[in-house]
């Protein structure tokens, strides 16, 4: 991730949480609820200082935030706070749980967590997961709930072996061998040869993935992105093909799948929220950029068309515009 990518939330400067806690149970007083404090407090204080907050208010008020929180809101506006409040590797660990309980799996929250985290953001991953869940493995859950091909790739990221390194340290030779490789497993054969695109995508460094790509294109004729599209299909493709956005540019994966969210009629408001409280800390600045250039609206006008109310305020309030 290049070091310039901000996010839209950072710590608050002169940051007390005492006020906070006050202003909060000001909120929740009496009959009726104040979102406007609630949506003021929360979207310009940072995750850590959020959890202070929360801490602060069971100390001075002898009851928990999130829970007096879930009794006061509801919805979508109460997801998104919830969201907020959550330690982000916690709500991720949660994410995936609840893609994976009930009747079908959410494949596409499974992907976009999976597929843009490095090796330490995994390992963080599957340790919150097992401690949220009694000790049960996220490998073993996603081995579980996923199958072939799709399953083989995740289990892949999952043991967070992804070669790690900069743009000096790519071997362009072996980027070459693995292009050529990638070639004569899809396009230069009948059928596809999956067990390659995995070994590749889930374990190459992405400066190495990038320079792969180029490779490639010179190569077949044909960028990496048609290849997929025309060689695969179903949650492989997609999953293969969030890695290929991400090897290319992060901010324009989430753009990508916030304005997914927004297409069609209704809105997909479980991605939209977790998309854009997930980058706010992160890179949530680029993906406006990317959204607008490419979508040719600015974020806050997607979300003020698909949204209303608390909801939408809260959205606005996340994403400063």
């Amino acid at each position: 991730m290049a070091d310039d990518c901000q996010g839209t939330i950072v710590p608050s400067d002169d940051f007390d949480p005492e006020p906070d806690a006050e202003a909060l149970q000001e909120a929740m007083q009496g009959w009726g609820t104040e979102e406007g404090p609630i949506i003021d407090v929360l979207s310009n204080r940072s995750n850590s200082q959020r959890v202070e907050i929360a801490s602060q208010f069971k100390t001075m008020f002898g009851d928990d935030l999130l829970e007096r929180l879930k009794g006061e809101l509801k919805g979508d506006f109460e997801e998104t706070v919830l969201a907020l409040m959550t330690p982000p590797v916690e709500y991720q660990a949660r994410c995936l749980k609840a893609a994976m309980e009930g009747a079908g799996t959410s494949e596409d929250v499974l992907i976009e967590i999976m597929c843009t985290k490095n090796n330490e953001e995994i390992e963080e991953l599957k340790a919150a997961y097992s401690e949220l869940y009694d000790g049960n493995s996220l490998e073993d859950d996603i081995e579980n709930e996923t199958s072939g091909h799709f399953k083989r790739l995740l289990v892949s990221l999952c043991n967070a072996q992804r070669e790690e390194g900069g743009e000096d340290d790519v071997d362009e030779d072996q980027a070459e061998e693995d292009a050529r490789e990638i070639y004569e497993a899809g396009e230069g054969q009948r059928g596809t040869d999956e067990s390659k695109f995995n070994s590749v995508l889930a374990l190459r460094s992405f400066p190495h993935l990038r320079i792969m790509f180029e490779k490639y294109l010179e190569l077949s004729g044909n960028s990496i992105d048609n290849m997929i599209d025309e060689e695969c299909d179903g949650v492989i493709k997609d999953g293969y093909m969030a890695i290929v956005y991400c090897v290319r540019n992060i901010p324009g994966f989430f753009a990508k799948r916030i304005n997914d969210a927004c297409k069609g009629m209704g809105t997909d408001d479980s991605t939209l929220i977790r998309c854009i409280v997930s980058r706010s800390e992160i890179d949530l600045q680029q993906v406006k950029e990317v959204f607008e250039t490419r979508y040719g609206r600015p974020l806050s006008e997607a979300i003020r068309d698909e949204c209303g109310g608390d909801y939408k305020n809260m959205l606005l309030a996340v994403v400063k515009d």
